[in-house]
């Protein structure tokens, strides 16, 4: 799954020790999964036009090597209706640390859902899955295995999520695709296992599940220190 394009965007990041988003997922669209429609772009001119093609309303984050958290920094809006709140949205964004432009993607329904991995010292890859978006750190209801997961345990992470029954559908609500929603932590755990020598974490949060996809919506990827 890690073809060269995506082996060299870990190469090329490595001396940041970190993946910006727009190449975060452009690693991961590169390695079969499913990713928002998204631009990378520099100009206010081009941030409007990006919004114009992907179709209003729109998701804008800035992109600065200084900012990880985005949220935090306040480089993150939703729901971006139009050309003149873009405009506001990018005099915003430039003025933060380090901008290298703003990432513009089509903006998803769907259930807030994390997927995450680190390399951990002892047991090598571990995957985790729970409920996500901002409260993840908050509720902590997540299930965690060794990587890779396939066939029955990605089944049993999911029973194993306290609040899974907002997955599969609860009291008339619509529940997500649990096959594609498997599918992606089966082929996450193996990529995982594939950057086991590049990557110290990789966060997928959230990733947005309805009831036809399970999309990438952020990803970080932290790489390992160089011995360097």
């Amino acid at each position: 799954m890690l073809n060269k394009t995506a082996a060299a965007i870990l190469k090329e990041s490595k001396k940041y020790g970190w993946v910006l988003e727009p190449d975060a997922k452009r690693l991961f669209a590169e390695a079969g999964f499913d990713v928002p429609r998204f631009e990378w772009v520099r100009t206010e001119e081009e941030t409007v036009a990006a919004g114009d093609r992907i179709g209003w309303p729109v998701v804008a984050k800035v992109v600065s090597r200084d900012v990880v958290h985005k949220s935090d920094a306040g480089g993150v809006a939703v729901g971006i209706d139009g050309p003149e709140a873009m405009k506001e949205i990018f005099g915003r964004f430039s003025a933060i640390d380090g901008f290298e432009g703003v990432l513009v993607e089509e903006m998803l329904p769907g259930i807030e859902v994390i997927v995450g991995g680190k390399i951990d010292e002892q047991f090598g890859a571990v995957v985790l899955a729970g409920m996500g978006g901002v409260g993840v750190e908050i509720y902590k209801d997540t299930a965690i295995r060794m990587a890779p997961v396939t066939g029955d345990s990605v089944e049993s992470m999911i029973d194993d999520i306290k609040a899974g029954g907002i997955l599969r559908g609860y009291r008339g609500a619509a529940g997500v695709n649990i096959e594609e929603l498997k599918r992606l932590i089966a082929g996450f755990s193996i990529l995982l296992v594939e950057m086991t020598d590049e990557v110290e974490s990789v966060d997928l949060n959230p990733v947005l599940c309805s009831e036809e996809r399970c999309v990438i919506a952020d990803a970080r990827i932290i790489l390992k220190k160089s011995d360097n």
